[in-house]
C-alpha cells in the first residue's frame, strides 16, 4: 500500500524541551500502552522530536541551514494540526562537528528528552558514531545527507542519496559527457571520502579511466598548497572532490590561485551545495560541477513555493540546497509513516514505512521499506555567476536505492 500526502512550509525556530512527565527508558508511557526500550510519552497534546545538527565547528557552514529547514517543516506541521493531533515539541542539540558529541547528544535526546525520533547528522563519521546509539536504544534517526553507501540500519532512514544515486551518476557524466580518461581524487580524511574513493577506483578500473592521484587532508584543514601542486602536476582530465566543510574554501582558493580552471580541469564536488558557494566564493566556483538530487533552480511549483517560503523565513539572501531539502522532506516522511501506522511506536513506524511517499521540492520520493533509503533523481549541476547551480544533466527517472551496489558487476567490497 502506498500513502501520499502533501504539506506546506513556513518559518520556525527551535523551542526548549518542556520536561513532560515520562518514565525512564525501559518503562515508557505511550498513551495507555507501555512499549519496551522507550520513554516516549504520548499521553499529552505534544510529542517531542530531536534536531541534532552542527551549529558550531567546521561543519556549521553546512549544517546550520539543515536546522533551519527542519524548523521550517516543524512549524508548518504544527500549523496544520501536528501529527496524529499532537503538536511537535522540538529539542535541539549542537553536534559541534564532533562525532563523539553527536553520540552523546543522541543518547541524551533518546534517554533524557524521550524524543520520538531524531533528525540530523551530516558527516559519515557522525552517523557511524550515532548508529549503535540508535540501534541499542531501538530509536529512530532520519539522516539527510548523501553518503558512501554500504550501510542500512533497522533504526535509520537515509533521505539523502546513496552511492548509485549520486557518485556513480557523477562518474557516468564525467565519462559520457566530458569524455574523461583520467581523474584525480581529493577528499577529507574520514570514512565517506575514503569509502567513496574505493568505489570510484573500482569504477575507474572497469571503465578505462586512470586514477592519477589520491590525496586526503584532515577534516577542517586549510592547507592545500601541496595538494593542489600535485593535482596540477598530474594533469588529470578532471578532479573528483569529496572534501567536506570549510576545507573547500581553502582548496578552491588555492586551485584558482594556481591557474587551474573549470574549463581546463573541471572539479566535480559531492558536498558543495548552494549554501556553501558564498563561503567558498562564487569567483572560485563558477563553472565547476556538483552532483546532487536537488537544486534551488529546479523549475516546479512545489520547489518555487519551498524557495519562497524559506527566503521569507530566513531573508532574501537565503538559499536552499540538497541536504536541507532532504532534511525537510525527512520530517514529512516520518509524519507520513506515523500517520500510516497510527502510532508513534518505533517498530510500528518502521513496519509502516514501505511505500510512504511525499511530493518534495526535488520531486516525488518514496521510501524503500527494506533498506530504508528513498528513490531519487540524480542531477549534475554547474555553478553559475550568481552563485546558484544550474542542472546540466539528470537521470531519466528516480533511481531506486542500491546501497550495497548489488547491481554493479565491477564492485567488490
Amino acid at each position: 500500500m502506498r500513502t501520499k500526502f502533501s504539506s506546506r512550509i513556513l518559518a520556525a525556530s527551535s523551542v526548549l524541551a518542556l520536561g513532560l512527565t515520562a518514565t525512564a527508558c525501559g518503562g515508557a508511557k505511550t498513551g495507555d500502552t507501555a512499549t519496551s526500550e522507550s520513554c516516549v510519552d504520548t499521553s499529552g497534546d505534544t510529542i517531542k522530536i530531536g534536531f541534532l545538527n552542527s551549529l558550531s565547528g567546521t561543519m556549521a557552514i553546512s549544517e546550520t541551514t539543515v536546522f533551519k529547514s527542519l524548523s521550517m517543516a516543524a512549524k508548518e506541521i504544527n500549523a496544520d494540526g501536528g501529527v496524529l493531533g499532537k503538536k511537535l515539541e522540538i529539542v535541539s542539540e549542537d553536534g559541534q562537528s564532533e562525532p563523539t558529541v553527536f553520540a552523546e547528544k543522541a543518547t541524551k535526546l533518546i534517554q533524557d528528552d524521550c524524543v520520538a525520533a531524531v533528525f540530523g547528522g551530516w558527516t559519515s563519521s557522525s552517523r557511524k558514531a550515532m548508529l549503535p546509539v540508535f540501534e541499542g536504544n531501538d530509536a529512530l534517526l532520519f539522516y539527510p545527507v548523501q553518503y558512501e553507501g554500504l550501510e542500512s540500519s533497522h533504526n535509520i532512514f537515509y533521505t539523502g542519496a546513496t552511492t548509485n544515486q549520486q557518485i556513480i551518476p557523477a562518474l557516468d557524466f564525467l565519462k559520457q559527457e566530458k569524455k574523461i580518461k583520467s581523474i584525480f581524487l581529493v577528499g577529507s580524511d574520514y570514512v565517506f571520502p575514503r569509502t567513496a574513493n574505493k568505489i570510484i577506483k573500482q569504477y575507474a578500473a572497469a571503465n578505462g579511466i586512470k586514477v592519477l592521484g589520491e590525496e586526503y587532508q584532515p577534516l577542517g584543514s586549510t592547507d592545500f598548497g601541496t595538494v593542489v601542486d600535485k593535482v596540477k602536476a598530474a594533469g588529470a582530465d578532471a578532479v573528483f572532490n569529496t572534501l567536506n566543510g570549510d576545507s573547500n574554501v581553502a582548496f578552491f582558493k588555492e586551485y584558482k590561485g594556481k591557474g587551474l580552471t573549470a574549463s581546463a580541469m573541471p572539479v566535480l564536488s559531492v558536498s558543495i551545495a548552494e549554501e556553501e558557494v558564498p563561503g567558498v566564493g562564487v569567483g572560485n566556483l563558477e563553472g565547476q560541477y556538483t552532483a546532487w538530487n536537488y537544486y534551488q533552480t529546479i523549475d516546479s511549483p512545489t520547489n518555487q513555493k519551498f524557495v519562497t517560503d524559506f527566503k521569507a523565513a530566513n531573508g532574501a539572501k537565503a538559499v536552499t540546497s540538497d541536504p536541507m531539502e532532504a532534511a525537510y522532506t525527512s520530517l514529512y516522511l516520518w509524519k507520513g509513516m506515523v500517520e500510516k501506522a497510527d502510532s508513534f511506536d518505533v517498530e510500528d513506524v518502521i513496519d509502516a514505512s514501505d511505500g510512504v511517499s511525499y511530493d518534495a521540492p526535488e520531486g516525488t520520493v518514496e521510501v524503500d521499506g527494506e533498506n530504508h533509503h528513498i528513490a531519487k533523481t540524480a542531477l549534475i549541476g554547474q555553478v553559475n555567476s550568481e552563485g546558484l547551480i544550474d542542472t546540466v544533466w539528470s537521470s531519466d527517472k528516480p533511481i531506486e536505492p542500491d546501497p550495497y551496489l548489488k547491481s554493479y558487476d565491477w564492485w567488490k567490497n
